[in-house]
């Protein structure tokens, strides 16, 4: 099922609405709310595909408990590291397994409002933290190798909220605003997305070093609104969860616009798995603001090619084992294992897929 941009049906839009008695509703909307439709993914007919969760499957010591499901991501060794918000933001490592081993940072200055935690080729973790605007690296031992950003200090009180102008902010190469995700390529450039402030994505070297960033808000090619989840492919193409206008986009490694997929919904969460053939996995996810008409058309992931080609879904919203309560980020290193962090279950689900095998 390949992607069409709205763009290019345009003109058939324009005839069909010219007709007497033609219907504003779009096919297979009919009795929805607006709210409904715009969050409702735009594909049709996609195949479901078959999976379970495993139950129980992270098993933290007693008195010790997850509070928003925020960020999940794995290393080589197949380990689970959790970033959660509760009374503190804090970072937790299990085992393949989902036994606890350790946890990592506590107390760190940089840990405020968790966003995403990440795990690089080298099995570095990397937290991005809302709160604090730093993109914090661990080394596997988990000592501080790396910071990007400066948190605020107390003194300075709260920034003052984004302007909704598409003109690009000041230029400020090493300070974020509220950024959301943190991904690297081959060469370890690092690409950072400044999502709510900014709508921007940053490409440092490995070093640290400032190379080039991109984005406005705005919802043409290119601008972005809200940037929410990133990864890249094994050729170091960017791809960007650009959540508030339900799209994924695409950049090439020096971040030059490619392509917008805008089928399945407002990205929330976004991975690509390691191959040798690579899928895009994404998450419709329903908001967190327990909206029941929202929760009704969405909260499924889709599963695709690179090139934007949807090849099946599962799941939906709601609190249950297998359903999804506010899917944040995804970890998928293999096609068929996939780990969903949620905010409003507070949990992080196992989840394993069963595709029917072709005739």
């Amino acid at each position: 099922m390949r992607m069409i941009h709205p763009v290019l049906c345009f003109g058939a839009v324009l005839l069909l609405s010219a007709r007497p008695g033609y219907a504003q509703v779009p096919a297979g909307n009919e009795g929805l709310t607006p709210a409904q439709i715009s969050a409702r993914a735009k594909a049709q007919n996609v195949p479901e595909i078959p999976f379970e969760s495993v139950p129980n499957f992270l098993k933290l010591p007693p008195n010790l408990y997850l509070g928003e499901g925020i960020g999940v991501a794995t290393n080589s060794k197949g380990h689970v590291f959790v970033y959660t918000r509760s009374q503190e933001t804090r970072l937790f490592e299990s085992d393949q397994k989902g036994n606890f081993v350790r946890e990592i940072g506590e107390g760190l200055y940089g840990f405020v409002f968790a966003h995403v935690v990440r795990v690089d080729p080298q099995d570095n973790i990397w937290a991005v933290d809302e709160g604090s605007n730093m993109v914090i690296k661990f080394n596997p031992e988990g000592r501080v190798t790396m910071l990007l950003g400066r948190r605020p200090e107390a003194v300075e009180g709260l920034p003052a909220a984004p302007a909704t102008a598409t003109a690009a902010p000041a230029e400020e190469p090493y300070l974020f605003n509220r950024p959301t995700d943190v991904a690297w390529d081959a060469a370890g450039n690092i690409f950072v997305a400044d999502g709510y402030g900014n709508s921007r994505i940053v490409k440092y070297d490995k070093d640290g070093r400032f190379l080039k960033s991109v984005g406005t808000r705005g919802s043409g090619p290119g601008q972005l609104n809200l940037p929410h989840t990133m990864a890249t492919d094994a050729k170091g193409t960017v791809y960007v969860g650009d959540r508030s206008n339900s799209r994924i986009q695409v950049f090439d490694n020096d971040l030059n616009f490619k392509a917008i997929y805008d089928q399945v919904g407002a990205p929330w969460a976004i991975c690509i798995t390691q191959g040798p053939h690579q899928y895009l996995y994404s998450s419709n996810s329903n908001t967190d603001n327990n909206n029941s008409l929202n929760e009704a058309v969405t909260g499924e992931i889709y599963k695709m090619e690179l090139d934007g080609t949807i090849l099946g879904k599962f799941g939906k919203a709601g609190k249950q084992l297998g359903e999804f309560s506010s899917a944040h980020e995804l970890d998928c290193r293999s096609e068929n294992e996939v780990l969903v962090a949620e905010i409003t279950s507070w949990r992080v689900q196992k989840i394993l897929l069963h595709p029917r095998t072709p005739k």
